[in-house]
């Protein structure tokens, strides 16, 4: 294992010695194995996932740090080398202009999440079945669809399907909590609403809801959800690579977490944490320990 000791960190560790400081072996393993910085977006799948491996890299002994990005800037991030790994990379369709331009400087670890979809969600009391339904309701729906974060990959896909169903209506940008919340108040009050939609997502354990109908199949089929990592990454630390490389779970395992995330005042480090030592069965073979 390629390891980064620091003279600053030296000196700091014999001061400690010197003094009668002991540090944990947790720290001190943490302190050999460096630091795993991660980015991601401030989606509830991804929020949910990215708290989750950085819950088991801290069990192995790293360090890590998160940064919440556009999902334009966590790209980037990544083609930069400021981000070591990323567990919210939607492909084949969502990000896949993202990982064009950074092709050369990441790796695809593969899967970490399949039986994704994207899409128009409604509730699922609404008349409305298809796509191409919406204009002759536009007015029940405010002439506009709610959508997340203008960075967003699923964002660029609605305004094409806009253009290609010529739909009437606007799409608003915002962000996943308050595409959420106009949702629920539109719920709450039994109105039309259309918003950007994924699974997997907290909403439709929340919500009764349903997909809209693409004929024309612009969202794409069913998509999976990516690891990618710098380049390099497995050169300078071996084990979290090894970790990244095999993390993988299902849309109900992560439906647990972001069910627990949605607890008034809950932190979702904490709740990953929590996970992740009830579920240790599942977090060894991460670990490569089963």
């Amino acid at each position: 294992m390629k390891k980064h000791p620091l003279n600053r960190r030296i000196r700091l560790a014999g001061l400690a010695l010197a003094t009668g400081a002991a540090l944990t072996a947790g720290a001190a393993q943490a302190q050999d194995k460096g630091t795993v910085h991660l980015a991601y977006v401030e989606w509830s799948s991804e929020v949910a996932s990215t708290n989750v491996v950085r819950a088991v890299l801290e069990q192995a002994g790293y360090e890590v740090n998160m940064t919440s990005l556009s999902a334009a800037a966590m790209w980037q991030a990544m083609g930069s080398g400021d981000a070591d790994a990323i567990v919210a990379a939607w492909l084949p369709t969502t990000h896949a202009d993202y990982l064009d331009r950074v092709s050369d400087d990441v790796e695809d670890l593969g899967v970490n999440l399949d039986g994704t979809k994207l899409g128009l969600v409604v509730p699922a009391y609404s008349d409305v079945e298809t796509i191409a339904d919406l204009n002759d309701h536009a007015d029940a729906f405010n002439g506009e669809i709610i959508g997340i974060d203008p960075g967003a990959g699923l964002m660029s896909l609605t305004e094409e399907v806009i253009d290609t169903y010529d739909l009437d209506l606007r799409l608003r940008s915002g962000s996943g909590a308050t595409m959420t919340a106009a949702l629920a108040s539109a719920i709450d009050n039994e109105e039309n609403i259309v918003v950007t939609g994924w699974t997997p997502h907290w909403k439709f354990a929340r919500f009764d809801l349903k997909y809209l109908e693409d004929p024309q199949g612009v969202y794409g089929g069913a998509e999976q959800i990516h690891t990618i990592v710098r380049q390099g990454l497995a050169d300078d630390m071996p084990e979290a690579h090894a970790i990244l490389d095999a993390f993988e779970w299902t849309p109900e395992q992560m439906g647990e977490v972001m069910l627990m995330n949605q607890e008034e005042g809950s932190d979702p480090y904490e709740n990953a944490k929590q996970w992740v030592e009830e579920n240790q069965d599942i977090v060894a073979s991460w670990l490569g320990e089963s």
